[in-house]
């Protein structure tokens, strides 16, 4: 049986090799003991109206991804794997998330600001998405990097801390005294700004995919902007700033006018934000366009070459601090 660990490197999604120092196999160890933990002190409502409603949503989209992945050539990026598994549990916080190697836990209070079918998709495409692009494998990597003395406890308890259980997280460190500043930075913020966009444009691909309005996403967003964030867990480590926003509109533009999306990565650079509101007679080319002509003010990191935000401390790719 091949080893998680001597999967291809090149991710389909962006056809790009990502930055990983971690064996596979361990993290992966790590993030579903994590899990299983989670599920077995959690009530499940799996059986409930509610919770076959997520298994259905949820269904959809993983075999969108497989049937993806079958006609570009690249099952051998899930197969051995992505283990899929998705519940929902009673607890009131108002959060989703998706694990490495695709473990889905959905809380039920997640209810209420999903309440139709094409919010709930979005939602869990795009924690889905972090995982298809292997976000969570990135960070840890960049963590081990500056911790080279990482344990898998510690790895488990990254995995808690990424999904949004940063309690659980906690806890996990505590009992192997692993903390260092350079951790509680990775640990416990939220993603990278470059780690969201391009989670909502794969999210949003996979919803086009699925048969999904995805004209409903910007609208979705804007509703819980702003002030409102802070009052759901799910807005409060998901960023809903105005850049944010213009880049799932730019999105929406470029993926309703795409017809092929199987001859070449479909997320070949980190989104942008250009400042622009979304014009809605625009081409698809024209956020491309006004992106490149931004370049001049582009920033670069000098450990790993990957572009960063001017605003950025650390490089969300690679980690490392960022001189100003």
């Amino acid at each position: 049986m091949m080893r998680k660990n001597d999967r291809s490197s090149i991710n389909p999604f962006t056809g790009k090799e990502h930055y990983d120092t971690v064996d596979d196999d361990k993290f992966l160890e790590g993030c579903f003991q994590g899990y299983y933990q989670e599920l077995q002190r959690s009530q499940l409502l799996d059986n409930t109206p509610e919770g076959q409603f997520i298994v259905q949503v949820a269904v959809k989209l993983i075999n969108t991804v497989n049937e993806f992945l079958t006609k570009i050539g690249r099952q051998d990026y899930v197969e051995g794997y992505y283990e899929w598994d998705v519940h929902l549990v009673a607890n009131n916080s108002v959060n989703a998330c998706c694990m490495p190697g695709g473990k889905i836990i959905v809380y039920s209070g997640i209810f209420s600001i999903a309440n139709t079918e094409e919010r709930m998709a979005f939602i869990l495409a795009h924690e889905m998405a972090h995982a298809l692009l292997d976000h969570g494998r990135t960070r840890a990597s960049a963590q081990s990097t500056k911790n080279t003395a990482a344990s898998v406890a510690w790895v488990g308890s990254f995995a808690l801390d990424m999904v949004g259980l940063g309690g659980l997280g906690s806890l996990a460190r505590a009992a192997t005294n692993i903390a260092s500043v350079g951790s509680q930075y990775f640990l416990l913020q939220p993603w990278g700004r470059d780690h969201e966009f391009e989670a909502d444009k794969l999210g949003m691909i996979i919803c086009h995919l699925a048969g999904y309005d995805i004209r409903e996403v910007p609208k979705f967003w804007k509703e819980f902007a702003g002030d409102k964030a802070s009052n759901f867990d799910f807005f409060s480590t998901h960023p809903s700033d105005a850049k944010r926003i213009e880049v799932m509109e730019a999105s929406e533009i470029e993926i309703l006018n795409t017809t092929d999306f199987y001859s070449k990565p479909v997320l070949p650079e980190t989104p942008k934000a250009t400042g622009e509101r979304k014009n809605t007679n625009a081409k698809p080319q024209e956020p491309q366009a006004k992106a490149v002509a931004d370049n001049k003010s582009t920033h670069f990191c000098t450990n790993c070459g990957s572009e960063v935000a001017p605003d950025d401390n650390f490089c969300t790719n690679c980690g490392a601090k960022i001189g100003k």
